[in-house]
């Protein structure tokens, strides 16, 4: 359960008869799994600690809390909400796929091509389809990050490239797509990448460009990025402790209400696609690094579209199996 940090202080007035009020400082501190100089906190987190306090006149701030301080690893990150260990927290869905079922349809490839374009079909659907995967928290910002790549120590330009390959996908549900695609799905999470990867562990993961350049410094391990694969998302939630946002005044409320939602994610999608330009810029300006671009040919990527198409429908009969019926329509509806 969240606890409550209220300072009051009460102004009182002369003998004028008037009456007392009350004005209220908060600090909300947000715990997120990555470091501090990341991406997701120099712009949206900056850009939401910014906004908290000119909304308020200085009333309403924020802590950030970066790098596993309030909990190490990202997969308690929704738990941590919801218990109120932080009062708002940065998550990846995939590391909890049982909590968010219908959401997990935003990770395979379909219509969106970055995270902007995957983060407004997400906002677009979710009060139909999403919300009441999230009933426990208060959403801040739902937004993707967008594997618009392969880093490998291998070509896996061609399916016979894939053919074999240890592949580490953006989640466990798209394993039937991975093994269309003639590859072997291995889970793990980002962190351990860069190091099963100069090992041989795996042969290559679904990446951003900003995964080949610091802090993760993928260009370092590894022979190849390949461009032009089916994309797949990371969905990456921004939540914050229901009671805690419920005990705010009505005044703090109604700014975290303009903030939330739709800039909030927007921001975090522009946070993501940022980071992967400046990335892809400095990958063509850095020279001396041993890996290759390689961008998959259309009448590749058309083969490697309908190994999608044959993995999506293996996705949707286990969905049916476990009793969500609509998998197939949720789907569709993102990808609209």
């Amino acid at each position: 359960m969240g606890i409550s940090r209220f300072s009051l202080v009460m102004a009182l007035t002369s003998g004028l008869g008037l009456s007392a009020h009350a004005v209220s400082s908060e600090e909300l501190t947000v715990a997120t799994f990555v470091p501090p100089q990341h991406h997701t906190n120099t712009v949206m987190f900056a850009w939401f600690a910014e906004e908290l306090e000119a909304r308020s006149g200085g009333d309403l701030t924020m802590q950030l809390f970066p790098a596993g301080q309030l909990g190490a690893g990202p997969v308690q990150q929704y738990k941590r909400a919801v218990e109120g260990v932080a009062d708002i927290t940065f998550g990846v869905s995939a590391y909890t796929p049982a909590l968010f079922p219908k959401t997990m349809l935003a990770i395979p490839p379909g219509a969106s091509e970055n995270s902007a374009e995957a983060t407004q079909r997400i906002l677009a659907v979710f009060d139909e389809y999403l919300a009441d995967e999230y009933e426990d928290v208060k959403v801040i910002a739902l937004s993707t990050a967008a594997g618009i790549g392969i880093a490998a120590t291998q070509d896996m330009s061609t399916l016979e490239g894939m053919g074999g390959a240890k592949l580490v996908p953006y989640a466990a549900m798209t394993t039937p797509i991975i093994e269309a695609m003639g590859a072997v799905p291995v889970q793990m999470p980002v962190s351990e990448m860069y190091t099963a990867l100069s090992t041989g562990t795996i042969d290559g993961a679904y990446a951003t460009y900003n995964n080949m350049t610091p802090p993760w410094n993928f260009w370092d391990v590894t022979t190849h990025f390949v461009d032009n694969v089916p994309v797949q998302h990371a969905v990456i939630f921004v939540v914050m402790n229901r009671e805690r946002y419920e005990g705010l005044s009505d005044q703090h409320r109604a700014i975290i209400d303009e903030l939330a939602g739709e800039p909030a994610s927007m921001k975090l999608a522009e946070s993501f696609d940022g980071a992967d330009a400046r990335s892809l810029q400095m990958m063509m300006d850095t020279e001396g690094k041993g890996y290759e671009l390689v961008t998959v040919s259309d009448e590749e990527r058309a083969r490697m579209d309908a190994a999608v198409a044959d993995g999506m429908a293996a996705i949707f009969a286990d969905y049916a199996e476990r009793g969500i019926d609509n998998a197939e329509e949720i789907y569709n509806a993102i990808n609209r």
